[in-house]
């Protein structure tokens, strides 16, 4: 407050911030695969491990990852939330969301994969009883993929 005891005053602005971001040789080559449908990860030769997203070293081992591998598109659910509130990159169009962290299936890692789908998330009473900690769960792709996260549409409990 000022000496006057007026209210501050507030700006309220959005502020996009446009940039570039140097994926390297491993994201390069873990995203070229999903311009093929396809989900690559990175072998540790040291400890046998395989990671996704790729790695180009063991985060354990501290070894080169350079063995390449596919994965499998199906996987056990780690962790989900139910968002059904707007933030900032979300608008109400997208709200209820249902972000999920996924295991998928060879992999010794869980992977923050993106958005439940395939039926209505609207209510909360029935994704909570479908998504499950455990459950399990497919990757549906987009038609058309471009080499990026968005290449996978969401993901799909399978029964």
């Amino acid at each position: 407050m000022n000496e006057r005891n007026e209210k501050p005053r507030t700006l309220k602005s959005v502020l996009r911030v446009p940039y570039e971001m140097a994926q390297g040789p491993a994201w390069t080559h873990f995203f070229e695969g999903f311009k093929q449908k396809k989900i690559l990860g990175t072998k540790c030769n040291e400890c046998g491990r395989v990671l996704i997203p790729a790695r180009p070293f063991c985060p354990r081992c501290f070894e080169p990852m350079e063995e390449w591998v596919e994965v499998a598109q199906e996987g056990t659910i780690v962790t989900w939330s139910y968002v059904n509130y707007t933030y900032f990159g979300v608008t109400a169009d997208m709200i209820p969301q249902v972000p999920v962290t996924v295991k998928l299936d060879g992999t010794d890692c869980g992977w923050l994969a993106g958005l439940i789908g395939g039926f209505d998330v609207k209510s909360f009473d029935l994704v909570n009883e479908k998504v499950k900690v455990g459950g399990r769960i497919k990757a549906v792709w987009r038609d058309k993929v471009e080499g990026n996260m968005y290449d996978i549409d969401h993901w799909e409990i399978i029964k």
